[in-house]
C-alpha cells in the first residue's frame, strides 16, 4: 500500500541529495509518458494558479492533471485529476507499477516528495496538460527534471532561506534557473527579481515575460467578471491574472465560466460564518491577506515553524487581530510554545490556547499546512 510505503520516508531534511531525482529520473525516463507540462515556482500563490489554470483547461475538454503540495486533509489532494482529486484505488496501482519501474535501492532512496512526484506522473501519462507545481525549490526541485512548455513565476519573497539562499537575489536565482525555454512572471514585489531575470535571458537564451505582453483590455475586462462571480479576494485576482496570461501564451481561447468554482481548498476560504482559513506560513502571505482583510479584526489561530520568521508575520498581520490563539501542531520542527509566547507578550498582543470555537468571535486560521490540519481534525472531532 502506498500509505504505509510513504509513511517511512520522512517529510523533511536537513539536507537534501539534489542529484538524486535526476539520476533517478534519467533511468527510468524512457519508460515515462510525459504531457505537456507547465511548471510553477515561485514563493505564494503557487497553488491557487495553478487551480485556476487546471480548472480553465478541464472546462476547455482538455485532459489536465494538477499536481500541488502538501495536503491538508488527505495525501489524495496532492494529485488532483480532471475535476477532481485522485482516489486512492489509483494511487495504488501506480505505487505498483513504479515500485516495478524503479529498483529497489532508488524505490528507498527517493524522498517522499520525490517519490510522490513520479507517482503523479504516471498517473498524469495519458493527460494533454499538467500544472506541475514546485516544491520549496527551482532549479534543483523534483520537478524541474521533466521538460515543459512553460513556467509560470509567482512573487518571489523569502522563504525556505536554508535550502534556497539568504537574499531575495539568490533565491530568485535558484527558483528561475528552473525555466527551460519560455515563462511569464507575475508583478513581483522586489526589482532584484526581474534584473535576475533579465540576466538569466541573456546567459541562457530564455524568455521570461510579464504578465502585461498576454494580458490585453478584453481580458482584463473578464477578469473582472470572473472575480465578480467568484468572490475573489485582491490576491487571488493577481493569481488569476498569470493563469489567464498561461492560457494566451498556449493560444487557448476562454470564457468567464470556465473558471468558475476554481478556488483551492484552504487559501482564505470561509469555513464558517465566522471563520476564515488560510495556509500561507510566509510574511507575503501575510500582507496579502491583511490587504484583503482590512475592515475587521480577529481571533488569530496560530502556530509556527521555529525557521519561519513568525516575529515578522505577526508584525504584519498585528493591524487585523484582536488576540491569538495558539493551536497545538504535532510536528518536530514546530516553535517552542514559551518562545512564541513571550515574541507576543513583547508585542504586547493577548494570547491563549485554542480550546474551541466562540461562534460570537471571527476566527482567521493561519500559520502553515499543520495549523489548517490541526484545526480542521479538531473541529471534526
Amino acid at each position: 500500500m502506498l500509505e504505509t510505503f510513504l509513511n517511512n520516508k520522512p517529510l523533511f531534511y536537513d539536507e537534501i541529495d539534489y542529484t538524486r531525482m535526476p539520476k533517478v529520473y534519467e533511468k527510468i525516463k524512457d519508460r515515462l509518458k510525459i504531457p505537456k507540462i507547465i511548471h510553477l515556482i515561485g514563493t505564494n500563490g503557487k497553488g491557487t494558479t495553478g487551480r485556476f489554470l487546471a480548472t480553465a483547461l478541464y472546462n476547455l475538454s482538455f485532459k489536465v492533471g494538477h499536481y500541488t503540495s502538501p495536503h491538508i486533509s488527505e495525501f489524495n489532494e496532492r494529485i488532483w485529476l480532471n475535476g477532481s482529486c485522485v482516489s486512492t484505488d489509483v494511487l495504488n496501482s501506480a505505487h505498483k507499477q513504479l515500485l516495478k519501474l524503479l529498483s529497489k535501492e532508488d524505490a528507498d532512496s527517493l524522498s517522499y516528495f520525490e517519490y510522490t512526484t513520479l507517482l503523479a506522473m504516471l498517473i498524469y501519462k495519458d493527460m494533454d496538460y499538467v500544472v506541475l507545481e514546485a516544491g520549496l525549490g527551482g532549479e534543483f526541485d523534483a520537478t524541474a527534471v521533466f521538460p515543459k512548455v512553460l513556467t509560470l513565476v509567482t512573487p518571489i519573497d523569502m522563504d525556505h532561506e536554508a535550502f534556497l539562499g539568504s537574499t531575495i537575489k539568490a533565491i530568485s536565482t535558484t527558483k528561475l534557473k528552473a525555466v527551460q525555454k519560455h515563462a511569464i512572471i507575475a508583478d513581483q514585489k522586489h526589482k532584484q527579481v526581474y534584473e535576475v531575470a533579465q540576466d538569466l535571458e541573456e546567459e541562457y537564451a530564455v524568455s521570461i515575460k510579464g504578465i502585461d505582453i498576454y494580458i490585453k483590455e478584453k481580458d482584463r475586462e473578464k477578469i473582472l467578471l470572473i472575480a465578480k462571480s467568484n468572490n475573489l479576494v485582491p490576491y487571488l485576482v493577481e493569481n488569476l491574472c498569470l493563469a489567464v496570461s498561461a492560457l494566451k501564451f498556449l493560444n487557448i481561447e476562454y470564457k468567464v465560466e470556465d473558471f468558475n468554482n476554481a478556488k483551492l481548498y484552504g487559501r482564505l476560504t470561509q469555513i464558517s460564518e465566522n471563520i476564515l482559513l488560510d495556509v500561507g506560513h510566509n510574511t507575503l502571505a501575510a500582507k496579502a491577506i491583511v490587504k484583503s482583510l482590512k475592515e475587521f479584526k480577529y481571533t488569530l489561530v496560530y502556530n509556527s515553524y521555529k525557521d519561519k520568521n513568525y516575529k515578522e508575520i505577526l508584525t504584519v498581520l498585528k493591524p487585523i487581530i484582536n488576540d491569538v490563539e495558539i493551536i497545538n501542531i504535532v510536528d518536530e520542527r514546530k516553535v517552542l510554545v514559551n518562545v512564541l509566547q513571550q515574541v507576543l507578550d513583547d508585542m504586547s498582543i493577548k494570547h491563549s490556547h485554542f480550546k474551541n470555537i466562540n461562534k460570537d468571535k471571527k476566527y482567521l486560521v493561519f500559520g502553515s499546512f499543520s495549523v489548517a490540519e490541526a484545526f480542521l481534525k479538531g473541529m471534526s472531532e
